[in-house]
């Protein structure tokens, strides 16, 4: 029965901090789609620079977001390391990510005109991995 209660607590705990995960994910998309909005239409960049150029400060922001909300509890340890295992972490999502989005802009007239759809293709596509990388790698 102990065995039985300490496993539900663990995955409750797992999904806990996915939700969580979600939560600031969902903020960086917002941010992200700020970025690219903001790089086609008011400094006429091409789609896919502006879903590159996004990168980082996303990235900084979810790392940041992620280390005071989901993984609160996680060791600090020296935040520039820490700062670069995330971003490293999320720099392989991106090829999840920007992959999905960059493929999508390219081939879908619809992403083309309404790139918020291949922003959202591509977060879905590295939510799962950048979670347990950060779970395991980033925030252990």
């Amino acid at each position: 029965m102990k065995r039985l209660f300490q496993r539900r607590f663990c995955d409750d705990e797992i999904l806990i901090q996915f939700l969580k995960f979600g939560i600031v994910g969902a903020c960086g998309f917002v941010l992200d789609c700020a970025f690219v909005y903001s790089g086609i239409y008011l400094f006429g960049i091409s789609r896919t620079a502006a879903g590159l150029i996004s990168f980082f400060p996303v990235v900084t922001f979810t790392w940041f977001g992620n280390r005071v909300f989901t993984f609160r509890d996680a060791p600090r340890g020296d935040m520039h390391k820490q700062w670069a295992r995330f971003a490293v972490a999320c720099a392989i999502g991106l090829a999840f990510n920007r992959g999905t989005y960059v493929l999508l802009i390219n081939n879908s007239q619809l992403v083309f005109d309404y790139p918020v759809l291949g922003l959202l293709a591509g977060t879905g596509a590295g939510m799962f991995f950048n979670f347990f990388t950060s779970k395991k790698l980033v925030f252990r």
